[in-house]
């Protein structure tokens, strides 16, 4: 495999954004720049992920967009960022680097990988550090008072609020001066990705203080627009710290970060939750599984009218209403009686905001 020499030379740091994508309060890229000179921005298109995608998946314009403004941002600080499309294992075992940082990720598939980048960069003598940035707390920072995870949300929930201090929510401004100096570097097209080129996709990367004011009413109401932060918060266009910090006087939606939470922590005590009953009493239900019916409701033709219009605006837009999701969910479930992992995995296929924590945590709660 050819890389560029800013990852061979053995002389540079790395910083790997991954759902991360942001130049500013992004803490892996704070403390590698705190301390490494010579630091330059490395992204991968994993091709792990890409191979299960169709061409004309969105979400992977969305990633473009997101890597493109990185790039400016980067290249107005005089240096650029290097992006790769490849499988990251092989990929790092051709490098030659001083250190890599990285935030952590904790969904399954992401842990592994990044168990086995440290192995073989450790094993290199390169320095290998991640820190927490996806999340206020995480891992084993919220346990219930016998040191044991939470499996109910509002337990959960108190106590993240009892925690919380200022200090959890401090802003991380990289210092860019120590950003390798390179000429910018050509991004890959989408062409080159593999993935068909469309219009560029509109999302929210800022809260709308109007919308946060009267999020607790209007939250209920399908018609009417929420945050739509779901997108930027998958992939880390905005900062969970700084979020937070502007919901102190709307604790409902503030709530709704904090359920996020909740579901990245489960994905970490409970990685088979991801295909499995988190709750092993339901294991015994009997489901039934009609491919008619299922076609039917995924393509909105239910005749039942705010299932179908749910459904349709997904398969339309890529985003459906917080609680309309619940609804159909339900549906399925309770009503067509078909397995909760069959409509998980159609809303991963089509939501341009699908986090696996959070679509497997709602849709095993609403099951």
């Amino acid at each position: 495999m050819n890389l560029p020499s800013e990852l061979t030379s053995g002389e540079n740091s790395v910083f790997w954004f991954r759902r991360d994508l942001r130049s500013f309060d992004n803490r892996g890229l704070y403390e590698i720049l705190q301390s490494h000179s010579k630091t330059i921005g490395l992204f991968i298109f994993d091709e792990n992920i890409l191979d299960e995608l169709n061409p004309g998946d969105k979400r992977v314009k969305i990633i473009h967009q997101l890597v493109e403004t990185l790039q400016s941002d980067i290249v107005n600080h005089g240096s650029s960022l290097i992006v790769l499309k490849g499988k990251p294992l092989e990929i790092f075992r051709n490098c030659s680097i001083k250190s890599l940082f990285f935030n952590r990720d904790y969904e399954p598939y992401a842990r592994e990988r990044d168990r086995e980048v440290t192995r073989i960069l450790e094993a290199k003598g390169t320095e290998v550090r991640d820190f927490k940035d996806h999340v206020i707390f995480e891992k084993d920072e919220i346990l219930t008072g016998n040191d044991t995870p939470y499996s109910v949300y509002t337990p959960y929930s108190k106590n993240w609020l009892n925690t919380i201090t200022s200090g959890d929510l401090k802003e991380y401004s990289p210092n860019f001066d120590n950003l390798l100096k390179v000429d910018p570097k050509s991004l890959l097209s989408m062409d080159e990705l593999g993935f068909t080129t469309s219009e560029k996709i509109e999302f929210s990367t800022e809260l709308d203080p109007e919308i946060s004011k009267h999020y607790e009413t209007n939250r209920d109401y399908p018609a009417l627009k929420t945050s739509r932060l779901g997108i930027a918060l998958r992939f880390g266009a905005v900062s969970t710290r700084a979020l937070i910090k502007q919901l102190e006087n709307s604790p409902t939606l503030r709530g709704e970060l904090i359920w996020r939470e909740f579901f990245q922590a489960v994905i970490w005590h409970y990685p088979d939750s991801a295909y499995e009953n988190f709750r092993k009493k339901y294991d015994g239900v009997r489901w039934d599984y009609d491919e008619e019916l299922f076609e039917c409701w995924k393509n909105g033709k239910t005749g039942y009218p705010i299932v179908d219009a749910g459904m349709r605006e997904l398969n339309e837009t890529g985003f459906m209403h917080n609680r309309v999701r619940m609804i159909a969910a339900s549906f399925l479930v309770k009503h067509l009686l078909h397995h909760w992992v069959h409509g998980e995995a159609y809303f991963a296929e089509k939501l341009y905001d699908y986090e696996l924590a959070s679509n497997v945590g709602n849709w095993q709660w609403v099951a």
